[in-house]
């Protein structure tokens, strides 16, 4: 028969050693307003005293209040209390209730099987077990067990009541600036009216700019202030207003209660194991996409937009990304380049990246993408300017028929904006006057003999009205803002720039931005494929139409030093008649200019001779006359039967007619038959070389 021992009892190589006294709260709220559980859990120090254990010999661990027992990262008492168990300095280990060491089973198990190992008690308040024996580590392990499946327990509990009143409605969330809770429980725009003036400008901002930190710059521009109404704790409910952030501006955009909607289930968190020296598990939150959310509810409270709007502002801003670049078009820059974001390789289908050239100046449209994910050349690179030009004309053509709306539309557009500015201000100013009356109904109030409270009251006041003074101040200093104003003479002469539109588009007051702007709310993108000489571009419009052009491609930078084939065919005409310095005169005089610039010279003519294989002019026989008929210096003294010095004196002396280019050039002596006659000697004629001493 098999025999099992009782539990074991306190013996004194318990009390030898300490008694570890765990103190525990799982959240900082709790710490706070269950002192009665904390009170009881302090309390078992005395019962450690009560078991034998010297005052001295009692270690309390309270470093993990306001911490869960779901895991034992950051549990500096709980690891405290392993590594001195495993060391054999722990007796016996108090705590309440056994759940509160650990409500994970890795770290329950692991502590029973050091208590287990080094014969160290359990104690709470049903009882005192020892890990060691058989019976004691089974209850205990059940108890472990229970403590960890509660926890799944109370979150599907949790989690289930949050989706049912997610699914009926009336789940509270904090609401977005511009919604509050009404005394009923119920979402309702703002009652004051400056708030929502706000908000409403926000959204209809987004409308026109093209970006979220656009509406941000036209809030800086304009001096104005954005709300934001406190919550919890004394401030509640109270509006301080401050310059407008970008971050505010993203997460109002995409709350979907601006749209009146309610939403459950818009995020998801997963856990992974982040690397390190001490393993780690934190909760990544994810964003779900539109489409997945589980709950969601339409018209559930007054909105500042439609849902079809909201989902437009996640279309605009998903494209505005720089992220993934090549999968978005991104928001429009301040650059020169017309087409940037929407340039698609014709040859793979990416999104081809611009720069400019060395100028600064000049877009460059390539395809990177194969040599970055491929290690391969690039697909192609072009030039944008000349594409920019065919797509804005393309483009001005396709307008022609709205250019009145747009004007009408442009100017109603402006007076609007300016209205709602000036009204900014105005509820801006109400709300100064407003606290300033207030602080001095409180400086009247008070009791002439309380000086204490009539001082401060009385700062507080000359505060608010200095606050009155500057806003007025600020709101007279502000540049004119209201195009209403203008005459009905300024705004026929705006109306009449519609049947020139081209004029408007390239003045110089039109931004680089504005164009974009134009340019994307009609055109999707153009895919551009280079051929040999031309570039075939398709401009795919906002509705699904197309339209396909074929332009000349640039020419590089050899060929535009390269001299024209029309010069080179006019220099092969006369290469044979005429010299390097007559070619480059007669280009000249009929208008011709260099590959590089400047007119031609003789250097040049002779260059161009060599490089193309040109002909050089035929050489003309001494004795031979030109094919103008005139005569070398040489040829003329042959022919004389003279020296070439009696030549050269009767050209000095005007006796024979001659052309000479230039200085110390050849002359070419004109020899008509009476000229033969009269200065021909019948004996050939010789100077001596040096006269007769």
């Amino acid at each position: 028969m098999v025999s099992y021992d009782l539990p074991t009892n306190i013996r004194p190589d318990h009390l030898a050693r300490r008694a570890f006294v765990s103190v525990r709260q799982s959240t900082l709220c709790q710490v706070r307003e269950h002192t009665a559980s904390t009170a009881r859990q302090y309390d078992l120090v005395q019962r450690a005293r009560d078991l034998g254990w010297a005052p001295e010999q009692s270690t309390v661990i309270d470093q993990d209040q306001g911490r869960s027992g779901a895991s034992s990262t950051g549990r500096t008492g709980f690891q405290a209390l392993s590594a001195d168990g495993g060391l054999g300095q722990a007796g016996a280990v108090l705590s309440l209730e056994v759940s509160r060491l650990a409500r994970s089973s890795r770290d329950w198990y692991r502590l029973l099987e050091i208590c287990a190992l080094t014969e160290t008690l359990v104690i709470d308040e049903e009882g005192i077990s020892d890990p060691g024996h058989s019976n004691d580590r089974l209850l205990l392990g059940c108890k472990g067990t229970m403590s960890a499946a509660e926890l799944h327990w109370l979150r599907s509990r949790l989690e289930g009541g949050k989706r049912k009143k997610a699914a009926q409605g009336p789940l509270r969330f904090r609401p977005p600036v511009g919604l509050v809770f009404a005394p009923t429980g119920e979402r309702v725009l703002d009652p004051d009216e400056e708030v929502q003036h706000a908000v409403q400008r926000i959204f209809a901002l987004l409308q026109q700019e093209t970006s979220a930190l656009a509406v941000v710059k036209h809030f800086t521009t304009a001096h104005l202030r954005f709300p934001n109404r406190l919550w919890g704790k004394q401030s509640h409910g109270e509006v301080s207003w401050e310059p407008l952030r970008h971050a505010r501006v993203l997460a109002m955009l995409h709350t979907p209660a601006s749209a009146g909607t309610s939403v459950y289930g818009r995020t998801t968190t997963r856990t992974r194991l982040l690397p390190g020296d001490t393993p780690r598990i934190k909760g990544r939150t994810r964003r779900v996409a539109p489409e997945d959310w589980p709950i969601l509810l339409h018209d559930v409270h007054p909105g500042y937009l439609t849902w079809a709007q909201f989902l437009q502002h996640q279309e605009r801003l998903a494209e505005n990304r720089p992220f993934r670049p090549a999968e978005h078009r991104g928001a429009v820059r301040e650059g020169a380049a017309l087409l940037q974001g929407l340039v698609l390789c014709g040859q793979c289908g990416r999104r081809m990246g611009v720069r400019s050239l060395a100028d600064g100046v000049t877009p460059l449209s390539a395809c990177t993408r194969a040599p970055v994910d491929f290690a391969a050349p690039p697909c192609q690179s072009l030039r944008g300017d000349g594409v920019a030009a065919a797509v804005a004309r393309t483009f001005l053509d396709a307008i022609q028929p709205a250019h009145l709306e747009v004007a009408l539309a442009t100017l109603d557009g402006l007076a609007a904006q300016a209205r709602q500015i000036e009204r900014q201000w105005h509820l801006r100013l109400e709300r100064a006057q407003y606290e300033a009356d207030l602080a001095r109904r409180r400086f009247l109030a008070v009791e002439p003999e309380n000086r204490l409270v009539a001082r401060s009251l009385e700062r507080e006041w000359n505060e608010k009205l200095a606050e009155v003074a500057r806003l007025e101040r600020d709101s007279t200093a502000m540049p004119q803002r209201a195009p209403q104003l203008l005459s009905p003479e300024q705004q026929q002469r705006i109306l009449a720039l519609v049947h020139d539109l081209p004029t408007v588009w390239h003045a110089p007051t039109t931004t680089h931005v504005e164009r974009q702007q134009l340019v994307r709310f009609l055109i999707k993108d153009v895919p551009l494929t280079r051929r040999a000489t031309t570039i075939q571009m398709a401009i795919r419009w906002q509705p699904h139409a197309c339209t396909t052009l074929e332009i000349p491609r640039p020419l590089r930078s050899c060929d535009t030093r390269r001299t024209s084939p029309a010069v080179l065919a006019r220099i092969g005409e006369l290469a044979t008649s005429h010299t390097d310095r007559q070619l480059a005169l007669l280009l000249h005089h009929e208008g011709y200019t260099a590959g590089l610039g400047g007119a031609f010279t003789a250097a040049k003519v002779q260059w161009l001779r060599w490089s193309d294989a040109l002909p050089r002019p035929r050489p003309t026989p001494p004795e031979q006359p030109r094919e103008d008929g005139r005569y070398s210096a040489r040829a003329a003294a042959a022919l004389l039967q003279v020296d070439v010095s009696t030549i050269a004196d009767w050209c000095t002396t005007g006796q024979l007619a001659y052309l000479q280019e230039a200085p110390h050039h050849p002359r070419w002596i004109t020899l008509p038959p009476e000229r033969i006659a009269a200065l021909r000697q019948p004996i050939q004629q010789r100077q001596p070389r040096h006269s007769p001493t």
